[in-house]
């Protein structure tokens, strides 16, 4: 079927006498038509023919419509419902899912609302639904299916290779001397990296991915976001390492200076997955970031053909880049300070802020102890958890998990009590050449139990009790500089702002 044979299909499709005079909404892109009726939606494949995907027969599409559902389903089971036919009636009629001959296939789905898409979201992203979002992406990654001979780091040099020609192919809008330079520095990271993602491949972190995770393929659904879209044309491009998948909705985030939530999605993805190899791959972060940027940039170049006003988006998403592949140094601050004082809303606060993007991995005792039980964040643990012996343990994690991060050259903010001189002494020979700095935060005991007190769906277990005895801790000679936490946790940021500067 050619288009304008497909095209009989399509105007069925969007005749409203179809759904009996119900209303029909269509929108079409390139590579599919999309018709919303009601709480239904109908997605057909258009007949055609790119570099990266091939609709131009039926049974082509047939299977990339079958494709779709079983990949999607892995992301939103319940959005995605089945394949219908388009079928051609013995009186020469169509109809949807009819008796006669299929002569087209249509994806049906149950309809969002499709303004509530997170790019049209994008100012409301707080920190509650950057957390959900961080948690939506790990469950799918654990749920996606783990390849470990897919050839991801030679998949990477041709993306890289395809970068460079594309964007080469745009002089007006990307200098040649910075595409040049631009490739140059993206082949040395990915040399230099090579080994860890090889080896991240063999360890089952590379996956049947999303691959296409920006903020338009998340719908808010009840309020949680859900993932939708996946690629399902081309298996190549959907897979690999689970923090390429990440950084391409990272990225998105970063780009619309929405750092904030971009850092609150990946420390949540980091907490949630438990895979500490994942810390010691921040290191191909950058690449990752870079490579997404870049892609956009060219998809960008080749959408200004037919809109002028895209032009500037591709230039900042060339300039975004080769930013993202030139991070600053790493550093460490460590937050001390007594149940109460505001460590914890300090810490998530200034993480965005301790660049490379999207800021510093959060490091937390209170979540570590609880995942060393394998317990829930918000689970009380019993008392036997809280042992001289447990406590131990738990500041040998921080310290091994900083010190896994720093290498990786990343920043790193540790948040924990500190009492122990030994302990404050430990986490600064782990941030040793990482700029460290430690702060103390310092708030009267009735301030500090009204707060553990006010708690509530915290990690924290400390209560009153434990608020009252730690006021008896001998610090020892406090060499870390002291923080008054007693204000607002505003006012705790700005202090500890004009500090660090």
């Amino acid at each position: 079927m050619s288009q304008d044979e497909q095209e009989e299909v399509l105007d069925f499709l969007g005749d409203p006498t179809t759904y009996g005079d119900a209303l029909v909404k269509r929108i079409d892109t390139h590579a599919a038509s999309v018709f919303l009726v009601g709480r239904r939606a109908l997605k057909v494949k258009r007949a055609v023919r790119f570099p990266v995907l091939d609709y131009s027969t039926l049974a082509k599409r047939q299977a990339a419509c079958a494709a779709e559902i079983e990949v999607n389903r892995t992301f939103a089971p319940t959005i995605y419902r089945g394949v219908v036919a388009i079928t051609r009636e013995a009186n020469g009629s169509l109809a949807i899912g009819g008796k006669g001959e299929p002569v087209e296939w249509a994806v049906e789905m149950r309809r969002f609302d499709e303004t509530r898409t997170l790019d049209h979201l994008a100012s409301e992203i707080d920190a509650r639904l950057a957390d959900a979002l961080g948690c939506a992406v790990a469950r799918a990654h654990a749920a996606a299916p783990v390849l470990t001979s897919a050839g991801f780091v030679e998949a990477l040099a041709e993306i890289v290779a395809q970068n460079d020609a594309e964007l080469a192919g745009s002089p007006a809008l990307f200098a040649p001397d910075q595409v040049r330079a631009l490739t140059a520095a993206t082949r040395a990271t990915l040399s230099r990296v090579r080994p860890l993602i090889a080896a991240r491949e063999r360890a089952g972190r590379v996956a049947r991915c999303h691959g296409d995770l920006h903020l338009g393929n998340i719908v808010l659904i009840d309020g949680e976001p859900v993932l939708f879209d996946a690629i399902e044309f081309d298996p190549r491009i959907a897979t690999g390492d689970v923090l390429y998948d990440l950084a391409f909705l990272l990225m998105d985030l970063i780009e619309r200076r929405l750092r904030p939530a971009a850092n609150i999605v990946l420390n949540r993805y980091i907490m949630e997955t438990q895979h500490t190899d994942d810390l010691d791959a921040l290191v191909a972060l950058p690449l990752y970031l870079s490579l997404r940027a870049a892609i956009r940039a060219k998809v960008a170049a080749e959408r200004q053909i037919r809109d002028a006003s895209i032009e500037q988006s591709a230039r900042d998403y060339f300039a975004l880049a080769q930013r993202l592949l030139a991070p600053p140094a790493p550093r460490l601050i460590a937050i001390g300070g007594l149940s109460g004082t505001g460590k914890s809303l300090l810490a998530r606060a200034l993480a965005p802020e301790i660049l490379p993007e999207p800021g510093a991995v959060w490091l937390r005792s209170d979540v570590e102890r609880k995942a060393m039980f394998g317990a829930a964040e918000t689970k009380r643990l019993s008392p036997e958890a809280y042992t001289r012996d447990t406590t131990k343990r738990v500041y040998e994690v921080l310290y091994n998990k900083t010190r896994r991060v720093l290498d990786a050259g990343h920043s790193a903010i540790v948040d924990a009590v500190f009492a122990d001189p030994a302990e404050r002494a430990s986490i600064a020979q782990a941030g040793a050449g990482a700029g460290f700095r430690g702060l103390f935060l310092t708030t009267p005991m009735a301030i500090r139990i009204n707060r553990v007190c006010k708690r509530a769906g915290d990690a924290s277990d400390a209560d009153a009790a434990v608020a009252r005895a730690q006021e008896g801790y001998d610090l020892g000679v406090m060499e870390w500089q002291q923080i008054d936490g007693s204000g607002t946790p505003e006012e705790t940021l700005q202090r500890t702002q004009a500090a660090l500067r």
